[in-house]
């Protein structure tokens, strides 16, 4: 801008391994720290190094960090440890990572080099969500995660097992409950109303494990229209479980709107949307095309097809993503490593336990 103002430029780094609404408000809360956010992104390569197979290739894991709202441009390809000769070459100020510890293979803290140079910043990590928790979610595969039922025996004994190494609970990794407020889907929300002249495009799904799949199908759908306002239609959780069965959702409602509101291509979510697209809901929102994927469209309770109005008005078009990922094969792709995962999050756990006693050790020496 004017005045002799220079744009703040903004680093964050990390894996971005199944990103999820964790990740997105990282990267919100460091891109309102400056005007100008660049994300690096490790190679598969260096991820299998320090902490084990990602669940997703280098290129799905860009593309889902592109996709994120608040991302002003990627680097691919970013080394493991933050250096001051990355921020340099990438004339970033600082860089801006959550209030949990990233270690090395060797267990030093990959900061060390840009937190001694006053160059880091630190934002407030989420509650509730980590990559650690929601694969102990689908190695589960029972219903109990999104149903009221407390007393499952077999999810209990997965809080108590998962996420746990051998001496006990590490803070940043153990499963804990998301609480959503009205604050953070506000923070999440674009809050732009359609504008005249915009094409207003209703989608509906579940849009559980948001991921590339879905990103791939929103392009394509914003691609449609030259101002596209794209209205994302989320089932609730009992809703998904009807028509997905076994222990779908993954994530619950509150979980999938912020991952949905994240993505750059969508303008407004609605929560808990009629399985049906009805004519209410159509007129309510001035819908002038509604889309759906390749996917298999399952038939309402009582056996009518959800389309059926959007598909009498002449208003229904299949997207072809040229995606087939869908949550069902991420659920696959991670049980095949199940045991590979499972050795990482222990190790993971491990490695933060010994940190942690450290840092007790040296506060007892100080007093």
């Amino acid at each position: 801008g004017g005045g002799g103002h220079r744009a703040v430029r903004v680093w964050c780094d990390g894996c971005y391994d199944m990103v999820h609404y964790g990740h997105s408000n990282q990267l919100r809360q460091a891109r309102a720290m400056g005007d100008y956010l660049i994300v690096g992104v490790h190679t598969d390569e260096e991820i299998a190094k320090h902490k084990g197979p990602p669940v997703f290739t280098q290129e799905e894991r860009y593309k889902m960090v592109q996709a994120i709202k608040w991302v002003d441009e990627i680097a691919p390809g970013a080394p493991y440890v933050t250096t001051l000769e990355t921020l340099n070459k990438y004339s970033c100020d600082f860089c801006v990572h959550g209030d949990d510890i990233t270690l090395t293979i060797d267990g030093k803290d990959t900061y060390e080099e840009v937190k001694t140079a006053g160059r880091y910043r630190e934002c407030k990590r989420t509650q509730g969500v980590s990559t650690t928790d929601l694969v102990g979610r689908m190695l589960l595969m029972t219903k109990a995660h999104h149903s009221n039922i407390d007393e499952d025996l077999d999810y209990r004994k997965h809080t108590d097992n998962f996420g746990k190494g051998p001496k006990g609970h590490s803070p940043w990794t153990g499963v804990s409950q998301f609480l959503q407020t009205s604050q953070k889907i506000i923070q999440f929300a674009s809050g732009k109303e359609p504008q005249p002249g915009d094409t207003i495009i209703y989608v509906a799904g579940a849009f559980d494990l948001f991921h590339v799949g879905h990103v791939d199908f929103l392009e394509k759908v914003h691609q449609l229209a030259e101002k596209p306002y794209i209205i994302a239609g989320l089932h609730f959780d009992q809703e998904v479980n009807r028509y997905k069965g076994k222990n779908y959702p993954i994530m619950n409602i509150h979980e999938r709107t912020l991952s949905v509101l994240a993505c750059r291509y969508v303008s407004e979510v609605v929560i808990g949307a009629p399985y049906a697209v009805t004519a209410d809901l159509l007129d309510h929102f001035r819908v002038t095309l509604v889309c759906h994927g390749m996917t298999e469209v399952v038939p309402d309770k009582d056996g009518s097809d959800p389309y059926e109005e959007p598909k009498r008005r002449g208003i229904f078009q299949l997207v072809d993503s040229g995606s087939n990922l869908t949550t069902d094969l991420i659920v696959q792709r991670i049980i095949k490593n199940r045991l590979e995962f499972e050795a990482r999050n222990q190790k993971k756990e491990a490695k933060e336990l010994a940190v942690l006693e450290a840092m007790r050790r040296l506060e007892e020496e100080k007093h």
